[in-house]
């Protein structure tokens, strides 16, 4: 009982849009792993974006995309804690990815891979950024190598690495 109080009081210390948000990306997280189960991961990629293979491109934001694309990040962190059947990163990346377009906020979803030393094999990973902010999978750009980015500029006409395409403010792209 009082593990349930504690939680209760941390959570009314988040912000409004996270516990608003909690219960259906919660849900969210759910039909995500299950889709990653039931299809193939070329079905799921035509869902994330325009690919750019190993190249990572992180789409530039405003200010205020920012500030939600870090709430998003929050409000999938939390509700992957407490899916009883897991939620790695591959299932949050989703979540954030179709949070991320329903707000139109441009962002790249990442895959990659590193050595893992004391396994002597390799782990892999996904994770999600928007702008500056790494929504969730933290700083993997450091750890581990890119083998796939797809880049979604959800509102925006072009959606290449070229800057002509692009408005001057959010949503252009910035190579890594």
């Amino acid at each position: 009982m009082r593990a349930l109080v504690r939680r209760l009081r941390s959570g009314f210390g988040k912000p409004v849009f996270v516990l608003l948000w909690l219960v259906p990306v919660w849900l969210m997280l759910s039909l995500c792993r299950l889709s990653i189960d039931m299809l193939s991961f070329r079905r799921l990629a035509s869902l994330l974006g325009v690919a750019y293979g190993k190249m990572a491109c992180i789409p530039l934001v405003t200010e205020d995309q920012q500030k939600r694309a870090a709430k998003i990040g929050q409000a999938v962190r939390l509700a992957a804690r407490y899916v009883p059947w897991g939620a790695n990163c591959y299932p949050q990346a989703l979540t954030a990815c179709l949070l991320l377009v329903l707000y139109r906020i441009p962002h790249c979803v990442c895959f990659g891979v590193a050595l893992d030393s004391q396994e002597h094999g390799f782990s892999a990973h996904a994770w999600t950024a928007a702008g500056k902010i790494r929504v969730v999978g933290g700083e993997s750009f450091s750890r581990y190598t890119v083998i796939a980015c797809f880049v979604s500029l959800p509102g925006l006409h072009g959606t290449g690495c070229s800057s002509a395409d692009q408005p001057a403010t959010g949503g252009g792209v910035d190579a890594v």
